[in-house]
């Protein structure tokens, strides 16, 4: 994959914002209803470079670098989506935005998700993208290799494009081994949302690719859990989830790619844009 593929020099306006203990960075990228966008494990705000012109078009898209990702320097404290959710419930009231969507892939889908579980008074809809709501869903073999994340990898990590862009951007590019070793501990360790997600109540469309990192059957499972596939959607839709709730399984796609797909966005705006129940 080349690193153009993971950033597109995005061209958006830059600010700080001092929320939770952290400097957070975010960019804004086009006006209209507020979009919180999350990027992916060893990445940043720059990985949707490519969908950015088409989430932009008709929304305000504010892309945050998560804790100790691209421009935001990390803090002394854990790495776990929880606190991360806690940042973002934090960056919406410091910009004074009223229930913005989130959507967030991967880690960020992780993060996005804990936000609206955490705090749903704050979330308009959520959009979350290839994400895993318990670790035992994740295949044994892709478990195998996050065990293998760690400051000592970061000799194999000089050739991949994460490691290019954090050289780049960050304040401190040193970190990048401290970075790994905080996704390595947070990978290690066992989590299940399930409980957490069947009580959500904001308006969620769970994404995943048909290849993915888990298999299509865990993203029904939690589609499941939102009340969907439960019966016929009917004539008029009547038979969907009570909660606005939808399940895309984009085709061709795998956990590395989907972040940068047209399909994402498609399926994203369409969700969005579509009228209130």
């Amino acid at each position: 994959m080349a690193i153009s593929d993971w950033t597109g020099l995005t061209q958006g306006k830059g600010e700080y914002a001092d929320v939770n203990g952290i400097n957070l960075y975010y960019e804004i990228h086009g006006s209209g209803r507020p979009l919180i966008l999350l990027h992916g494990g060893l990445g940043s705000g720059e990985m949707f470079g490519p969908l950015l012109p088409a989430l932009a078009a008709n929304h305000q898209v504010i892309a945050v670098d998560l804790q100790g990702h691209g421009r935001t320097a990390d803090v002394d404290r854990p790495l776990s989506i929880e606190t991360m959710a806690d940042d973002i419930a934090a960056l919406i009231g410091h910009l004074g935005l009223e229930k913005p969507d989130v959507m967030g892939y991967s880690l960020g889908g992780g993060v996005a998700m804990l936000t609206a579980i955490r705090h749903p008074e704050v979330v308009g809809r959520l959009v979350s993208v290839s994400a895993n709501i318990r670790r035992s869903a994740i295949y044994p073999e892709m478990l195998a290799q996050q065990g293998q994340v760690g400051p000592e990898a970061v000799e194999f990590m000089k050739d991949t494009p994460m490691y290019q862009l954090y050289q780049r951007v960050a304040p401190r590019p040193e970190d990048f081994g401290r970075l790994l070793g905080k996704i390595g501990e947070a990978m290690a360790k066992d989590f299940d949302f399930t409980e957490d997600v069947r009580g959500l109540k904001v308006p969620t469309l769970i994404v995943a690719a048909d290849a993915d990192m888990a298999p299509p059957s865990h993203y029904v499972e939690i589609f499941a859990l939102l009340d969907g596939g439960q019966r016929d959607g009917g004539w008029m839709g009547e038979g969907r989830p009570k909660g606005g709730h939808a399940l895309a399984i984009l085709p061709g796609l795998t956990h590395y790619n989907i972040f940068a797909s047209p399909l994402l966005a498609a399926a994203a705006l369409t969700f969005l844009d579509a009228p209130q129940a």
